[in-house]
């Protein structure tokens, strides 16, 4: 039976996105779009708790329970939450559509009830020689985030 979760995001920049997989084999289609987002590239991730108690700040680290380096969407050693960045114009919402097949809706590493956040800055992709690229993506500040939680099908 296909899942469906949705995450809204709060802060600085502002949003809706939406999760859908078909299955706990299938890829994770997420789509939506963020307002607020200055021109450029924006680091997108899945943190680890689904604590925004103290803001985005409380959402932990990276969700990375294999216990990889940062990299990007398509590398072999990354964190299950690393999504890359979104694109921005400068203007209006920023679309948002993805496909990943790490992230799950499903089993124990599911995403269900963690944070999705946008970040300031680019990611990296863990290959930008700064000392955070390795663990974040030298991204910058959390500007918006929301807990992923099941949606109404």
């Amino acid at each position: 039976m296909p899942a469906k979760a949705v995450c809204v995001i709060n802060g600085d920049a502002k949003g809706t996105i939406f999760f859908e997989q078909n299955d706990e084999c299938a890829p994770v289609k997420v789509t939506g779009e963020i307002n607020g987002l200055s021109k450029g590239l924006h680091g997108f991730h899945v943190h680890e708790f689904g604590d925004n108690t103290n803001g985005c700040t409380s959402a932990g680290a990276h969700f990375n329970p294999c216990k990889k380096e940062h990299g990007a969407p398509t590398d072999d050693e990354r964190h299950i939450g690393d999504l890359g960045n979104v694109e921005s114009n400068g203007s209006g919402p920023t679309k948002v559509n993805i496909s990943d097949s790490l992230i799950s809706l499903f089993g124990e590493n599911s995403i269900l009830g963690r944070t999705l956040v946008v970040h300031a800055d680019q990611d990296d992709l863990g290959k930008g020689g700064h000392e955070l690229s390795k663990s974040t993506g030298n991204a910058g500040a959390r500007i918006g985030c929301g807990v992923i939680g099941i949606a109404k099908v």
